[in-house]
């Protein structure tokens, strides 16, 4: 059954069970600053599972397309890419467990015939601490089923992915219990970072074992449903929402409880192929094919490249088709970089002339089904891609010539061998203030051809790129002043200290909380924010509380300059203004700086070290207009 077939029957059954279709919703989102790309077929229903009603009833189902940007640099194995798409059906505060699981169950082995012996499932083990109990009724529920089917489902209690790493799985275990890092769904994560009065639960995934010699022990340790590797492959993930976290941050259970289901339709064809390697399936077997037969080279011998090739045009063709055109922000820089580096990787197989008019052919005919409100801009796609292909090669052309006059052999007077040059940081500033060449495929393209990288290359282009910025006095003096009354010691305190404010409200009221105007004087801080309630007193507790933690755990501090678009893209900072923001740009981050707890765009000044603050007190919350409030707080 390919790909096509299983979206179809999947919609089908679910229609046949009740529930009724809703289309698709576009992959840019109007009105969410939250995200780049709906990434999950639950996200343009959200504020339904919060508690709206939909309009379609209470059972609903779609295939939603998806783009997750954060897996671009996985791209290139067996199962990840950065589009797919997304089976779904929800229940809202209709049926709950047991029917989503027998249902779930019905459709895999008799609807598309999967071999039931390498099915495999993951319940949620609970958390003594908050309070919430094994999930018992997930795992029975999960053993009657298998046990009507032939099967006698052994329940193995693994705990953390690193323990079954260890352990593998015993003859018989079916049925595997994990913690929070596993089988709980929250929008911020685990349980400890579960925003306040939002719905959460356990959850349970569904695996499809590809086989023991799949495993690979000297990298992964022993298999389990949760390990890395290609032996397991998840197919579905069952949402269970039935609990709210509150303010006090202990948790109660939902009086409607809701269900959301997640298929990844593109794994669903892997495993009815019995393939490990989703680029094997229908929806990417004719990219594969056609760029076999443009470089005349085999899959089997340029697995990374053609993958990379196969899933970014996809991607590419899916957004352009929508109407995005490629651009230096948001949205278009991304489809930029999809284009970019799929025209790189097809230049490693020897294909130099324009080869996306007959890839995307390929690629558009598999998603003819999709409706037109969606692919609005579908008979123009293929020209925005083109125009971007021709501009990309030009620049290519002149920035590889650059790139190897810089690192082709030298000879000094003392050599009596060629010699490499390296390549420093200002060089690869040069490549990109000069001839457009973007800094990271002069990285890649250094690393691939072998050529040495100068030991502090990373400083060197950061302080290339504040140079240029002091030589061409941009208008970021004076944007980001922030509303601070002078830059004195208490003052510079006060403004730190703000921006722990906004992390603490963002990760426990609600994330998508930015800054709306702020006022810093050596007495006091005022900080705007958009929200359309006024807080309670356990809600301003858990704020300070964490902001004090925050500053108690002596947290450092640091800046360094960027690219607008490296901020805003890659580094994930916060800021508001990305429009009127200069193309080079200060960024603070607080805490560690692969997992800061604040990092913002912002002009300074800044304390080195949180530990120097004192203790945060907020002393009056209000209404400072329609949709925002105002926190006044002063540091003791």
């Amino acid at each position: 059954m390919n790909a096509s077939e299983i979206r179809q029957k999947y919609l089908d059954f679910q229609i046949s069970k009740g529930h009724q279709p809703i289309p698709p919703a576009p992959l840019v989102l109007e009105n969410d600053p939250t995200t780049l790309f709906t990434g999950s077929g639950m996200q343009p229903l959200l504020r339904y599972l919060l508690g709206e009603s939909h309009p379609s009833g209470t059972r609903l189902t779609d295939s939603q397309p998806c783009l997750r940007l954060q897996d671009i640099e996985d791209v290139g194995d067996p199962r990840h890419t950065t589009v797919f798409e997304m089976l779904g059906n929800w229940s809202l505060g209709d049926y709950f467990k047991q029917e989503q699981i027998e249902n779930y169950f019905e459709f895999l082995t008799q609807v598309i015939g999967l071999d039931l012996e390498k099915i495999f499932v993951t319940c949620f083990i609970g958390s003594e601490k908050y309070g919430i109990p094994k999930d018992e009724e997930t795992a029975k529920i999960w053993q009657s089923v298998f046990k009507k089917a032939g099967i006698d489902a052994k329940i193995a209690e693994i705990g953390s992915a690193e323990t079954g790493d260890k352990r593998g799985i015993k003859p018989g275990e079916r049925i595997f219990f994990y913690d929070d890092h596993e089988n709980w769904w929250s929008r911020g994560g685990g349980i400890e970072t579960t925003p306040i009065g939002d719905p959460c639960g356990p959850d349970s995934e569904v695996f499809y074992d590809f086989g023991e010699d799949k495993q690979d022990l000297e990298k992964y340790g022993k298999s389990h449903p949760a390990s890395d590797g290609a032996r397991f492959m998840e197919i579905g993930n069952q949402v269970f929402m039935q609990y709210r976290r509150n303010a006090d941050g202990t948790f109660s259970e939902l009086d409607k409880k809701n269900v959301d289901f997640g298929g990844g339709l593109e794994r669903l064809a892997a495993a009815s192929l019995g393939s490990f390697d989703v680029f094997k399936i229908s929806l990417m077997k004719p990219i594969i094919e056609k760029l076999e037969a443009l470089s005349g080279k085999s899959y089997e011998n340029n697995t990374d490249e053609m993958r990379i090739i196969a899933d970014h045009l996809r991607g590419a063709y899916l957004l352009a088709a929508q109407g995005l055109t490629p651009s230096n922000k948001a949205q278009g820089y991304a489809l930029r970089r999809l284009i970019r580096r799929a025209i790189l990787k097809a230049l490693d197989l020897g294909i130099a002339q324009d080869f996306l008019k007959e890839t995307i052919l390929t690629i558009e005919s598999e998603y003819k089904t999709l409706p037109d409100s969606i692919l609005t801009s579908r008979d123009t796609a293929l020209t925005t891609l083109e125009k971007e292909e021709k501009a990309f090669r030009k620049t290519l052309n002149k920035g590889l010539r650059e790139l190897h006059r810089l690192t082709r052999s030298v000879k000094s007077s003392a050599d009596t061998a060629p010699r490499r040059a390296v390549l420093t940081g200002d060089d690869l500033f040069k490549l990109q203030d000069t001839y457009g060449f973007p800094m990271e495929i002069s990285v890649e393209e250094a690393y691939k051809e072998g050529i040495t990288l100068s030991e502090h290359w990373k400083q060197e282009f950061d302080q290339a790129l504040a140079e240029q910025r002091e030589r061409s006095k941009t208008a970021s003096k004076g944007m980001f002043k922030g509303g601070l009354e002078d830059h004195g010691e208490t003052t510079t305190k006060y403004h730190t200290a703000t921006h722990l404010l906004l992390a603490a409200l963002q990760k426990h009221i609600d994330p998508s909380i930015c800054q709306r105007g702020s006022n810093i004087t050596a007495d006091r801080l005022r900080f705007d924010f958009n929200l359309d309630h006024k807080m309670s007193a356990d809600e301003l507790k858990t704020v300070a509380d964490q902001v004090n933690a925050w500053i108690q755990a002596d947290l450092p501090v640091v800046f360094a300059e960027y690219a607008k678009d490296y901020a805003k893209n890659e580094l994930k900072a916060h800021g508001q203004f990305w429009d009127k923001y200069p193309e080079t740009l200060k960024v603070y981050t607080i805490g560690d700086f692969d997992n800061p707890v604040s990092r913002e765009v912002c002009g300074g000044p800044h304390v080195e070290h949180t530990g120097v603050l004192g203790t945060f007190v907020i002393k009056k919350e209000e209404s400072s207009s329609a949709g925002v409030r105002r926190i006044k707080a002063v540091l003791e």
